[in-house]
């Protein structure tokens, strides 16, 4: 194996440090993800001689992300830190303490299907890696990859922290649970840091001057306290979500919060797809996701995922024409990391089997709670329960995510149907024939990237009635 230290090759077992940490980093080759996440680690002076050992099953992709954590190291200075390369993830997890994942499976050619496929049916996705029939079969596909992975860790690192970035955060964090009760494991998101620091900007303060409350799901998680030392600011959040210049550029956030009181994490464009309130024709789509990608543009994750310049992006990131900001991020990842390493206490918000975490939503869910970190890991702090309406607006989605981890375990296509039948958004739009219709072209687009049982288990086929 070659190791990487200070920019030279050398040969060995990269772990004769005591002192220095192993970090995979699963899904190495992403264009901005994974050297994010090395500058923010590496800008702790106790992790600055850490080892990287990047993973990605694309040669040229991973030969560009080592030649950017090279220049993360070059730049930074960390002559101690170094990295290696692997396209097989088993040679990278041995011995390691850390393991990152954020991966994607099926490329653009999957995306593609899962947002073109629901459109011509009706089903109008801006993201759809979360709930709806995209996140669905995002699931499908992925999980097995990721349940795969949690038995490999448990094989080769058994103490190792898995840190999943990977979608759809909740079903593949509810599947892996599953599958590995012992792995130690806490899916990451920045919406709940990303909402509070953008409504502390909205009211002119700085977040370290706000104390919020927040719990829920992923990507539906609900700030119940808002406030600055005695002030409750609840009522000034609930008023500028009604002042027109905030409401057209957050549009179907702040209608949760003109409704339902509270607000919501996540931008509006995803928030727009968990509801049937806002997406159920062209019309709504323009009155309630207008703009860019924040507020829900129509198939707004292709244009992410379609990058035919990315070598380009990546050579000019691996020659610093494009530097990375060497400031530490709002990413949880490296806080972890280092308050279980320094055993100095950090508060994240992670997503973890409930367990009695909020007392209203079902045990088995997976939830997004504040946690403590320190050298013991991760610490879920129970909630108690939501507001009752909040939790029945989560246990929306948590019906879906329930029968399509079901669906992605016993590879059963009247699962995934099921799972499309509940989905809000699908739901409010298309019949059940509809459903099965739509659900069968998707299945069929998806064969090449889903389990093997798949392909003889197809969905069956149900006489239009109405037609008799």
């Amino acid at each position: 194996m070659i190791i990487v230290l200070a920019g030279k090759q050398i040969y060995g077992n990269q772990n004769t440090d005591a002192r220095m940490k192993k970090i995979v980093i699963i899904g190495a080759g992403s264009l901005v993800f994974s050297s994010r996440l090395t500058a923010d680690l590496l800008s702790y002076p106790l992790l600055a001689d850490s080892h990287f050992a990047l993973v990605d099953i694309d040669p040229e992709r991973l030969e560009y992300a080592g030649q950017i954590v090279s220049k993360i190291c070059e730049q930074g200075p960390y002559p101690h830190a170094s990295y290696s390369l692997h396209q097989d993830r088993t040679t990278a997890l041995v011995d390691a303490d850390f393991v990152i994942s954020s991966i994607l499976v099926g490329g653009y050619q999957a995306i593609q299907a899962e947002i073109d496929i629901p459109k011509k049916y009706g089903v109008c996705q801006a993201i759809g890696d979360t709930l709806t029939p995209g996140g669905i079969m995002r699931c499908l596909r992925t999980l097995p990859v990721q349940a795969a992975l949690a038995r490999d860790i448990l094989k080769l690192c058994p103490d190792a922290l898995l840190l999943n970035y990977t979608n759809p955060m909740a079903m593949l964090c509810w599947g892996m649970s599953e599958a590995c009760p012992e792995l130690k494991l806490v899916g990451l998101c920045h919406s709940v840091q990303g909402t509070t620091e953008q409504w502390a900007e909205r009211l002119g303060l700085s977040i370290d001057e706000v104390q919020f409350r927040c719990a829920g799901i992923n990507h539906q998680a609900w700030i119940t306290e808002f406030s600055a030392g005695p002030n409750d600011l609840l009522p000034d959040l609930r008023r500028l979500a009604q002042t027109p210049e905030i409401w057209r550029h957050d549009t179907s956030r702040m209608e949760y919060i003109k409704h339902f009181g509270y607000p919501v994490t996540e931008a509006s464009g995803h928030n727009s797809e968990y509801s049937p309130w806002f997406r159920k024709n062209a019309a709504m789509v323009n009155r309630y996701c207008p703009g860019g990608s924040w507020n829900g543009a129509p198939g707004f994750i292709k244009e992410l995922y379609n990058r035919p310049d990315w070598r380009k992006t990546m050579r000019k990131m691996a020659s610093w024409e494009t530097p990375i900001s060497l400031q530490r991020s709002i990413e949880y990842g490296s806080q972890i990391i280092h308050a279980v390493t320094s055993n100095q206490p950090e508060i994240i918000y992670g997503n973890v089997p409930n367990r009695g975490l909020i007392d209203n939503l079902p045990e088995d869910a997976c939830v997004e709670v504040a946690c403590q970190v320190d050298d013991k890991g991760i610490q879920p702090i129970p909630f108690g329960p939501l507001p009752e309406h909040l939790a029945a607006i989560n246990r929306n989605q948590i019906n879906v995510q329930r029968l399509a981890v079901l669906a992605s375990q016993q590879a059963d296509p009247e699962l995934v149907f099921q799972a499309m039948c509940l989905d809000p958004l699908t739901a409010s739009i298309l019949t059940l024939d509809e459903i099965r219709s739509m659900t069968r072209e998707l299945l069929e687009a998806h064969l090449d990237v889903l389990p093997e049982e798949f392909k003889h288990r197809r969905l069956a086929e149900k006489p239009l009635l109405y037609r008799l």
